[in-house]
Parts: structure tokens; C-alpha cells; sequence
């Protein structure tokens, strides 16, 4: 089975560091892999392992991706090789246009059985690009997967839904979403980082996969953090109807 797990570079959420102005600033911030992305990493790796077959890794973005120490800790994830498409234009994009590159890389890549996505981006959190990228390839997709079994040449995934546990068969290639109750992300050992070293990066650039146009369809304006409002905090003592009937007294003078 060949597994392509896709992955994105976001900012250390402890380094973001947000102005009185409301403006956020990453200047400071440390980049990572998302942690939503691991869980797809370490789906792909227990696939692997189960069925055997190749994990290969997939990012795109700026030249951020271009780090060897990001680079060295994703490798040590269980990824057979990696593949990086690295433009100063994917710094900002959109998820149509994440899609689109994604497609074109995995295209470039060849013969593949499955694509696995995160729940969504550790920074943006759209939940779309997975979807976009089925699409794209005109294969099956789903999302929020919370089991994956392989059989042949098919899986069987189980979605948590509402009230019920759905449970689908799916003919492959396809692509699917995991969430993050699939795994727990395993935590490398030494061995699988010093193995890390080892293990083959390709990088493409945008002309190289045939993307010409990769402007996003959609500009951010503005990113601001919410408004803080001050609460208040009210401790009521005693007896408990008296606390209850002083608490509806707050409620009611609150609402009028």
C-alpha cells in the first residue's frame, strides 16, 4: 500500500504573541509541523505497518519548510521519504490553492493508494482542504475518520457521528480526514531520529509540479484576537435556597 500523508508548517502556539492593538504577531514564534497532521502521519505509519507497503510524506508551503530541524522530526515520524514543495507564494494560501498544489505534487509523485489528511490545520483550521483535494482528484473522500482498516484494495473507516458510529467501505485510491481520537502520535526515539538523516527529501518547485498560477483565490484582510472583556465574578454563600433565590435575583436584574 502506497500512504501519502500531508502535512503543513504553523507557528509554535506559545510563541504567538498578540499586541494591544489586538495585532498578531509570529515574529518570535518557532515553526512546527501541526499537530493535526501528525495524527495523519502516525495513521499512514500503523497502515504501513499493518499492511505493509510506503509512508511518503507531502508538504507545501514557503521556505520555512526548507528547515532541517522540522524536517529531521517529521522523517523520525515513520515516513519512508519526504516531499516538499517549497514557494515563497504558499506563505499565504488559501485552502483551494493548497489543494491545487497538492494535487499537482501528488500527481508528480505517481501511483498511490491513499491520501491521508488532518482534521484541519493547526493555524487556520478550515477542515477543507481535504475535501478540495478529493475533488481535485476525482477520488473518493471523506472525512472525520476515526478508524481505519485496511482490506485489499479497500479500507473500512468508521466516522463518529451524533448519535451513532457510521461505518463505510471505501475502494481506493481515495483520500481521507482523520481526527485526533484516531492516535496517540508516537514519540521518536533516538534511533528513529539518527534513521531520519538517511531517509530521501524531494523538493519541487511550483513550475516543476505545472502549477503557473498560484495566487490564492482568497486574501486575508485582517487577522485581529478577540476583544477581551473583563468578567465579574460574584461568590454567593449560605444556605441553598438562599443562594438560589439570591442567584435569580442576579439573573433577573442582569436580563432586564
Amino acid at each position: 500500500m502506497r500512504v501519502i500523508s500531508c502535512c503543513k508548517a504553523v507557528p509554535e502556539e506559545q510563541d504567538i504573541v498578540v499586541a494591544k492593538d489586538r495585532q498578531i504577531s509570529f515574529e518570535k514564534a518557532e515553526w512546527k509541523f501541526g499537530q493535526y497532521d501528525l495524527n495523519a502521519v502516525e495513521a499512514g505509519k500503523q497502515l504501513v505497518e499493518a499492511a505493509g507497503g510506503q509512508l511518503s510524506g507531502l508538504c507545501a508551503g514557503g521556505n520555512i519548510l526548507d528547515n532541517s530541524k522540522m524536517k529531521k522530526d517529521i522523517l523520525s515520524r515513520g515516513l519512508d521519504d519526504l516531499y516538499l514543495v517549497i514557494d515563497e507564494s504558499l506563505e499565504q494560501a488559501d485552502t483551494y490553492q493548497s489543494a491545487r498544489v497538492l494535487e499537482a505534487a501528488i500527481k508528480k509523485i505517481g501511483d498511490f493508494d491513499l491520501v491521508l489528511c488532518g482534521a484541519g490545520s493547526s493555524d487556520l483550521y478550515a477542515q477543507q482542504v481535504g475535501n478540495q483535494l478529493g475533488e481535485l482528484l476525482g477520488i473518493p473522500v471523506v472525512n472525520a475518520v476515526n478508524r481505519i482498516m485496511p482490506q485489499g484494495d479497500k479500507v473500512i473507516v468508521e466516522r463518529a457521528l451524533e448519535n451513532e458510529i457510521q461505518v463505510l467501505e471505501i475502494t481506493l485510491p481515495a483520500v481521507l480526514s482523520v481526527t485526533s481520537e484516531i492516535n496517540v502520535p508516537r514519540i521518536p526515539g533516538m534511533k528513529d531520529i539518527i534513521a531520519a538523516n538517511k531517509k530521501p527529501v524531494t523538493k519541487f518547485t511550483l513550475s516543476e509540479i505545472e502549477v503557473t498560477n498560484s495566487l490564492p483565490s482568497s486574501t486575508v484582510l485582517s487577522t485581529l484576537a478577540p476583544e477581551q472583556a473583563e468578567r465579574r465574578l460574584t461568590i454567593l454563600e449560605g444556605e441553598s435556597e438562599d443562594i438560589v433565590d439570591a442567584f435569580v435575583k442576579l439573573l433577573r436584574a442582569e436580563l432586564k
